[in-house]
């Protein structure tokens, strides 16, 4: 399993993707910093009482604008991350990475059949001293089913968990038809459409977060849409976001039930995406964290406050197979292979990226789920689409044939970052040299202006990534069924569909065997459909303040947890 490490883990001018969907396709926001076995910070034994000091005040730079933090829409990493921090579900990933109850006060009783789940909810209050209830989830979960709210999220992660939530995406059943229940002001009965191994771990992610009714209905429209039009129940309030700045602080919350645990007072952030201007704040002591990539990795390469690690998301292509209701020549499998195999993907993760990020060529990550026995699921595939120059151009040429065309036309979607504008030169580079008779357009524009364009599938290919939302193989393997929730390309295999249902169905406490159907599913996936073209899992070295300590770094959901972050030796 993954290791706890209470380091900082990466990411910051990897704002190249559309994390849609928390963890979702974008990348991790600039907040975080690599994890590391031997950097100290936040390493000291737990039995021991760190030393704080009077000034605890984190400053940290962030690669990405918030595009809501309204739980309910929520579908980027950068809204989840600070979800995290400034609210709590019915559980919490703990310093470990297990997910342990939260404001659930204890582990629910559960049904024999496994269906029914009662939680009993701690006493707990929101930021304006009013208390949490169970009403409070039963309110956000339905509302994040209401087709009103229009979620992308809650379909997505409640379907086929939840009773009645597929039935309700399908417009068949009423949302208030959900199998959640507050039976008293204390007391939350969940109901499940059927048996689920990861249940538990769902209840620390964003979309099952409460949400106070009375508040939320009284802002109306404008609730989320700044920091005064939020409330929080976590460890941090929200504070100076006008909703479309690029600055904003998080401030300790008195009135969290366990804020005797938070050190941190002040949590400030800024959007800043030219990675030389980061290192600039971080070197002249504006900031505490800055990711490095390309030459200014190599250039502090040997610097004692280096910290590297490799991440659990996956960065890959899109290739979007319908766009404004016609076919694009994307829809041809020859022309997606011949460009999942005609670009150095060695070569882009040395020399553009160069900051511990690793070529993929598979879409379920290394190192992040294993069986009983220790095996990492990626043993099973191995790698699959690998770069191939000669095959690539023998699948273009055929796919030209096919479409009866001697030339092409695409345009790649990417991010507006330094590091993100790079890369999409080096596919271009590559691509058009590689491909002959293909012309690159690259379309590089800000993170909230991506996510519509997904979500709107107006793109032709694009530079998009997942970071996982649960430990489990499914949640990369459900994104691209014919209705999944990343699956903004059109494309359909009902046998993927077959195999990745199964896992969740009829396999679901048969651990070998869904496991063997999920291996399947992501051949089929990417060595035979070529639906998606993996480009590398993400790593990153990054310089970290050592007086910066007790960050903790999530392998999935939100991102990092600053409830046990302090200051120490500044």
């Amino acid at each position: 399993m993954k290791k706890s490490k209470l380091v900082w883990l990466l990411s910051l001018m990897l704002v190249l993707s559309v994390f849609l969907a928390a963890c979702g396709e974008d990348e991790k926001p600039a907040t975080s910093e690599p994890k590391t076995e031997d950097k100290d910070a936040g390493t000291e034994p737990k039995t021991e009482t760190p030393v704080v000091e009077e000034d605890q005040i984190l400053n940290l730079v962030m690669g990405a604008e918030i595009p809501t933090m309204d739980s309910s829409l929520v579908t980027d990493s950068v809204g989840f991350d600070l979800l995290n921090n400034t609210n709590e579900g019915l559980y919490r990933l703990n310093q470990e990475n297990v997910a342990v109850p939260a404001l659930a006060e204890a582990e629910p009783t559960i049904s024999e059949d496994g269906l029914v789940y009662t939680f009993k909810i701690r006493d707990a209050k929101w930021s304006d001293g009013s208390a949490v209830t169970a009403g409070d989830f039963e309110f956000a979960w339905k509302r994040a089913m209401n087709p009103d709210t229009a979620s992308e999220y809650g379909p997505y992660m409640m379907s086929g968990v939840l009773k009645n939530a597929t039935a309700i995406s399908e417009g068949t059943v009423d949302y208030t038809e959900l199998g959640v229940k507050a039976v008293d002001e204390k007391t939350l009965e969940v109901t499940l459409e059927k048996p689920t191994p990861y249940f538990l771990s769902l209840m620390s992610f964003g979309t099952y977060l409460p949400l106070n009714e009375a508040f939320v209905t009284a802002q109306g429209d404008a609730y989320a849409t700044n920091s005064e039009t939020v409330l929080s129940n976590g460890p941090f309030k929200l504070e100076a976001w006008d909703g479309t700045g690029l600055s904003w602080k998080l401030v300790k919350n008195d009135q969290y039930w366990d804020a005797a645990t938070v050190k941190l007072t002040e949590i400030n952030y800024d959007v800043v995406k030219e990675t030389a201007t980061i290192v600039n704040l971080y070197t002249t002591g504006k900031k505490d964290r800055a990711g490095l990539s390309g030459d200014l990795a190599m250039q502090y390469a040997d610097d004692p406050d280096l910290v590297r690690e490799l991440d659990t998301a996956v960065f890959y292509f899109k290739f979007n197979q319908e766009r404004n209701g016609e076919k694009t020549p994307l829809a041809n499998v020859n022309i997606r292979e011949a460009i999942a195999k005609g670009f150095n993907k060695q070569d882009l993760v040395d020399v553009v990226l160069n900051n511990g990020s690793v070529v993929a060529n598979y879409l379920v990550p290394a190192e992040f789920t294993f069986t009983e026995n220790g095996e990492d699921f990626r043993a099973v595939n191995g790698d699959m689409a690998v770069h191939n120059v000669e095959e690539a151009q023998a699948a273009w040429k055929k796919g030209l044939e096919e479409l009866g065309k001697t030339e092409l036309s695409l345009e790649i979607l990417g991010g507006d970052s330094d590091l993100a504008k790079k890369m999409d030169e080096y596919f271009k580079d590559q691509l058009e040299t590689n491909l002959e008779g293909l012309t690159i357009t690259l379309k590089e524009v800000p993170f909230a202006v991506r996510l519509d364009l997904d979500t709107n599938q107006d793109y032709d290919i694009q530079n998009a990534g997942w970071g996982p939302d649960f430990q489990d193989p499914y949640t990369f393997m459900n994104l691209w069924l014919t209705d999944g929730g990343n699956n903004q390309m059109s494309y359909s295999n009902p046998k993927y569909d077959e195999l990745v249902n199964s896992a969740v169905g009829e396999l679901a406490l048969d651990a070998d065997a869904r496991w063997a159907a999920m291996a399947e599913a992501e051949k089929l996936l990417i060595e035979e459909d070529f639906a998606i073209a993996p480009i590398y899992q993400r790593g990153t070295m990054s310089l970290v303040k050592p007086y910066v300590k007790g960050v903790v770094t999530h392998s999935f959901g939100g991102d990092y947890s600053y409830k046990w972050a302090y200051i120490e030796g500044k």
